[in-house]
């Protein structure tokens, strides 16, 4: 059966989810989303770059597209900045019966135990009233930190500690929002930019470590523990997204630890630079410019590093790629899944299936 999908926005992610479902035999794009009117009439093919037209005009008719009924709603517009907006928008999609799979906001990834149970609650109503499903998931928080550790457990037969790591180079990452307002680069130290206000992380990437720490049976102290380290630029640098003076915030790295008798037991850990030469102590990917590696202390002792890079050779380009692909290929799972909202422990595997190359 072919699955008729709208994919809502056409950025970073949006661009490469349009070339995936394009490339499922089982999906049909029927609808796209833009925000800005400079699109609104452009042929979806021509916005993913993909050099021929689908057919397909980009529309900012929320209820135009509404009004196609979808079987599903691929959402990879911008979260970060408009967290409880765009969550309002997906239990609109789902009241409405239309399922979802979404690149944000991350939170949903698994919410338990960060967001108030009368929202989880609304959530859930919306699944009962339509009929329909959302699953939130993308490479990280997502597949990186979900479904690999929790795989690789099933190999242990001791596990002390389970540590998620991305380890990236960010300045070839076009995000200006994200990199000068989220995470603070470019900005003066002593200035505290929203990544890092207290609890944020926990909020941002907690839900990776509640659902490990769920998938592990285990109960986790509350809260979770946050840590911190910001490196100051010893020199100018610029990125796609930002310029770095010397002297503002260049580098960064943070953990997002569950504990359990206050020994740490799941940590999620990010190694952020902005320029391949910055903190030569940190670790660095055993290849390219950025990886992701999931460490199992325990017996025994596991390490799997999971590295990716586009055809032109850049770590940032693919990472917009295995994000949408992550959705794409999850649309047929998460039509079939329960209603309401749906995690990584609630699908069973995804695959490429219809992807191989042919001939």
């Amino acid at each position: 059966m072919t699955l008729r999908v709208v994919e809502w926005s056409t950025g970073t992610v949006g661009r490469h989810a349009i070339a995936g479902i394009d490339a499922r035999p089982d999906l049909e794009l029927v609808g796209v989303w833009v925000s800005s009117p400079d699109k609104v009439g452009k042929d979806a093919g021509e916005l993913a770059g993909l050099g021929r037209d689908l057919g397909v005009a980009a529309t900012d008719d929320r209820d135009a597209l509404i009004a196609l009924r979808p079987d599903c709603i691929v959402h990879t517009a911008m979260t970060d900045d408009r967290v409880m907006e765009s969550i309002e928008d997906l239990i609109f999609f789902v009241e409405n019966g239309i399922n979802v799979v979404s690149s944000g906001p991350v939170v949903l990834q698994f919410p338990q135990g960060i967001l108030p149970d009368s929202l989880l609650e609304r959530i859930a109503a919306a699944g009962r009233t339509g009929g329909a499903s959302l699953h939130v998931n993308g490479i990280d928080p997502g597949f990186a930190n979900d479904v690999l550790p929790l795989s690789m457990t099933s190999l242990s037969q001791r596990i002390d500690e389970v540590r998620c790591q991305e380890i990236a180079d960010y300045s070839t990452y076009y995000q200006p929002v994200v990199m000068r307002d989220l995470f603070g680069f470019g900005q003066p130290m002593d200035t505290t930019p929203l990544l890092l206000s207290p609890g944020i992380l926990s909020m941002g990437w907690g839900s990776v470590v509640r659902q490990i720490a769920t998938g592990l049976g285990l109960s986790l102290d509350e809260p979770l523990v946050e840590r911190v380290q910001r490196v100051e630029a010893d020199r100018d640098y610029s990125t796609v997204s930002v310029e770095i003076p010397k002297g503002t915030m260049a580098a960064l790295r943070f953990e997002v630890a569950g504990q359990v008798d206050g020994v740490d037991r799941v940590v999620l850990e990010h190694y952020t630079r902005t320029h391949a030469d910055q903190c030569p102590d940190w670790p660095t990917p055993h290849e390219g410019d950025g990886c992701y590696r999931i460490a199992i202390s325990g017996e025994p002792e596991m390490t799997v590093e999971f590295g990716h890079h586009g055809e032109n050779g850049d770590h940032n380009v693919s990472g917009m790629i295995v994000t949408a692909m992550r959705l794409v290929n999850s649309v047929a799972a998460v039509v079939d899944a329960k209603p309401g909202l749906v995690t990584a422990l609630d699908l069973p595997l995804i695959t490429g299936r219809g992807l191989v190359t042919r001939g």
